[in-house]
């Protein structure tokens, strides 16, 4: 080991470990040229030509703390996952907050929704919860998705974000229509990342210690209150600051202000699945409280940043397939596909053995027979079998304690069924417009028209209908703000029946 400085500072060295004595280029004279034998530069340019990682596809702009779960409910008659069972048990957690369209070092107080990812720490392994701050999304057939996803991003030919994109899939695809009121809502600029609830969206089951499933709906209820702005307020603030939100949120843990989130769930027993008026496992749906009201289960607490953006929130990787005893999956078709594809772009993005990184490492023991690849170490397994079944001593074995129960999908005929037929896409997108005083709904209206605005006529005639079938009030609305006289448009329009497309 070299010594170390006589002022107690630890000595500048390689990656190698050895000491460097000085920072300059190593050259032939002092004019130069650089010399190829400097391997102390060489080394620091290769780094920094890779010190970039490709940038998450969505959620590429973001925030992260840790923290922790406290279960504070007993609610051991829903699910057996350890951490939810005994009252006062506490344990570690780390959230991403992020804005799901811009690229990284887009404007944190843009119109956008936002993510909302926990990894919690259990004794039986991670449990990634991957959902946004609106219980709902625009699309619910996962085939969707990705198509989606371009039109919130950039145009092809011009490389610029366009409403035409936005508002024409929008348009197409009227299951969008709750998310998009929401987004265009009072709410769809949260000030900060503290005032803002978060939600687990999809359907997820719990089952308990008999076997018994029941479907399950996670949400997160910000104890700093809810605070949003406008958007003339959101544009004066990016003039003045695109990090609003990470600065917020670093600011405040260090004060000691520990942002907080009570932890409850919705719970719906497979009877009342086969009753309820929507498909409950739709992504683009809510359960109305009032039928499935919410049941404490914890509290979350931010205590402590990050001490490397790089290491702890950039290189987070949060995936709905990890999953723990007493938590799983459902029939939701968009949960189904995010099994694979989150999972598949850590992947792609940080490697094979991504989960090997600290911050998504299990704090409980991890053993099974996933070997080698880019990073692996022989930390974990050292020289044990990378084969199963094997008859080696002290090797990890299947226990059947922990099989799932099975699902009772009755005569289910497997095929590729239409999603924008026989559903409501209207009923609580109207309902939530209605909830609205009329100060409130003529801000949404005019946002909308400010942005629908910008794409073709037919994009925008396309797009009122679907307001009109919520209520006629929000047609009429945004159709004020778009200039469009809709009255004779009315008098010979064929209502079109709910639930159709």
């Amino acid at each position: 080991m070299s010594e170390e400085q006589k002022n107690g500072n630890p000595n500048l060295t390689t990656a190698n470990g050895a000491p460097i004595g000085e920072q300059q280029a190593m050259t032939a004279g002092p004019r130069g040229p650089v010399l190829m034998q400097d391997v102390q530069l060489l080394e620091q340019m290769q780094h920094f030509n890779r010190e970039r990682i490709p940038e998450r596809v969505v959620h590429a702009n973001g925030s992260g703390a840790h923290g922790t779960f406290t279960a504070t409910n007993d609610v051991t008659r829903f699910t057996k996952a350890k951490f939810l069972s005994e009252v006062g048990k506490e344990i570690d957690v780390f959230l991403r907050f992020s804005t799901v369209a811009g690229e990284r070092g887009a404007a944190d107080a843009e119109r956008d929704v936002r993510g909302f990812a926990i990894k919690f720490y259990t004794e039986d392994g991670n449990w990634d919860l991957v959902g946004n701050n609106t219980p709902v999304f625009f699309v619910r057939d996962p085939y969707k998705f990705q198509n989606f996803i371009h039109t919130q991003k950039r145009d092809p030919k011009t490389n610029l974000r366009d409403m035409d994109m936005q508002w024409d899939f929008w348009s197409l695809c009227p299951e969008s229509l709750h998310q998009v009121t929401i987004l265009f809502s009072d709410r769809g600029i949260p000030a900060s990342y503290r005032h803002m609830n978060g939600y687990g969206s999809h359907t997820y089951s719990l089952i308990n210690a008999a076997g018994e499933r029941v479907w399950c709906k996670f949400h997160f209820k910000t104890q700093q209150g809810i605070q949003c702005i406008d958007d003339d307020e959101a544009a004066r603030l990016i003039g003045q600051d695109r990090e609003t939100h990470q600065r917020d949120l670093f600011s405040s843990i260090q004060r000691g202000e520990y942002p907080r989130w009570n932890v409850s769930i919705q719970v719906m027993t497979p009877e009342g699945a086969e009753t309820f008026p929507w498909n409950p496992f739709d992504l683009t749906k809510v359960w109305p409280h009032a039928d499935y009201p919410l049941i404490e289960v914890g509290t979350l607490e931010l205590n402590r940043n990050p001490e490397n953006y790089h290491a702890e929130v950039e290189q987070a990787a949060f995936s709905p397939n990890a999953l723990v005893q007493g938590i799983g999956s459902s029939p939701d078709k968009m949960l189904q596909a995010r099994l694979m594809s989150y999972a598949d772009t850590h992947l792609y993005r940080l490697g094979v053995n991504y989960h090997h990184i600290p911050v998504n490492r299990p704090k409980c023991p991890v053993m099974n027979y996933i070997r080698d690849g880019a990073a692996a170490t022989a930390d974990l397994y050292g020289g044990t079998p990378n084969y199963w079944p094997n008859s080696r001593e002290s090797t990890p074995m299947p226990n059947p304690d922990y099989k799932e129960p099975a699902w009772d999908l009755g005569q289910t005929i497997v095929d590729r069924y239409d999603s924008t037929v026989d559903h409501d896409d209207y009923t609580q997108a109207g309902n939530l417009f209605r909830l609205f005083d009329d100060a409130h709904r003529d801000r949404l209206a005019r946002r909308i028209g400010g942005v629908l605005g910008q794409a073709r006529k037919e994009v925008q005639l396309r797009q009122l209908c679907h307001f009109f079938r919520a209520d006629e009030d929000y047609g009429r609305r945004v159709a004020e703000r778009l200039g469009i006289d809709v009255s004779e448009f009315l008098e010979h329009a064929t209502p079109e029946p709910i639930g159709s497309h």
